[in-house]
């Protein structure tokens, strides 16, 4: 490697989704999942009738090669064309497992009005957002749950304060208004929260609703930092916790126990244990008992040189318990020879 040179990070990293007609959802689960986990693959990609949704990882030659097989292959026959792709790096792999699941939806709202495929907001380009919410006759919404708001947020962006996507609704029925929010803009992460929210305000009578084509991933991406109307991080689902501009890793961690992200304020709490507690679950008990006995069987693990969690960890557990009931079978076998 010469001086000018930089080294790629190990893993490249594919978020995807697309509102698609997939009634064969079921039929493509297997031949996706052996795809992936024949290259070594990980992280989850959700199927469903509406579409696909999900984030995986592995490397470079190994994503592209989904990617041909997701856009050009037979199997999809070119229903993902069109899909919101974002690509980013990890220098670890930022996924334990590989899965692909099958769900009603690829992203949860309980609406049927709401159908993205055939009804959905404006699109507005990163480049264009900065613009488009400063204005005053546009109502800005957060369509992101509370734990994902408290990381980063655009400015003079409402916090709907949810703690999952279904809850949104009520959000609008109780604080948005048809007759009085002429203009209302949303975001979300990736884009798909946000595609299907617009839809269900549209059902509802919202005259103009305008959402960010790729989500904070695309912005944080393509604006620079300085012209950034985006304060803090974006809380990502995967090992990284959270990227900021350029989609650098950032500095979130995660609560083991709570699942919450903390920020260097959060870690800096009393409360803040290292994988028992922080400041928004100190206090819980049940949580409390078995983070406590998590860190310990992750500490064990550690000293034993053997994973804790994710495929490796499945193998380890699969060999040991194999181990134990050949050595129970010999045992058998040994006591009815001897005739006891």
């Amino acid at each position: 490697m010469t001086p000018m040179e930089t080294r790629q990070p190990p893993f490249k990293v594919m978020a995807i989704y697309k509102f698609a007609d997939l009634p064969d959802a079921e039929a493509i689960q297997p031949v996706l999942a052996e795809l992936c986990c024949g290259r070594g693959i990980k992280g989850t990609l959700i199927l469903a009738p509406e579409g696909i949704n999900g984030t995986v990882a592995g490397t470079e030659a190994a994503i592209d090669e989904l990617a041909d097989w997701l856009f050009a292959g037979p199997v999809m026959g070119g229903r993902l064309a069109g899909a919101e792709v974002k690509y980013s790096t990890s220098e670890d792999m930022p996924f334990l497992r590989m899965k692909v699941r099958l769900k009603p939806e690829i992203v949860t709202l309980r609406a049927p009005e709401a159908n993205p495929a055939k009804t959905v907001g404006t699109y507005v380009e990163a480049q264009d957002w900065n613009a488009l919410i400063e204005r005053n006759d546009v109502v800005l919404v957060d369509t992101r749950n509370d734990y994902e708001v408290g990381l980063g947020t655009f400015q003079r962006a409402l916090d709907p304060s949810t703690q999952s996507f279904t809850e949104f609704k009520d959000y609008v029925e109780t604080h948005l208004d048809p007759r009085r929010d002429k203009k209302v803009a949303m975001f979300c992460t990736g884009g798909i929260r946000c595609e299907k929210a617009s839809s269900y305000l549209l059902s509802k009578g919202f005259e103009e609703v305008f959402h960010l084509r790729g989500g904070i991933l695309k912005y944080l991406e393509v604006v620079p930092q300085e012209q950034s109307r985006f304060a803090g991080e974006c809380f990502v689902f995967d090992e990284r916790v959270s990227v900021g501009h350029g989609l650098v890793e950032g500095d979130a961690t995660l609560c083991r126990a709570c699942r919450h992200p903390l920020t260097s304020v959060d870690r800096a709490d009393p409360a803040y244990v290292e994988g028992v507690s922080c400041p928004h679950c100190a206090g819980d008990e049940a949580k409390h008992a078995a983070a406590v006995e998590r860190q310990k069987q992750m500490d064990l693990a550690k000293r034993q040189g053997l994973a804790h969690l994710g495929d490796a960890a499945a193998t380890i557990a699969a060999e040991r318990k194999a181990a134990k009931r050949l050595l129970a079978e010999t045992s058998r076998a040994r006591n009815k020879a001897s005739g006891q």
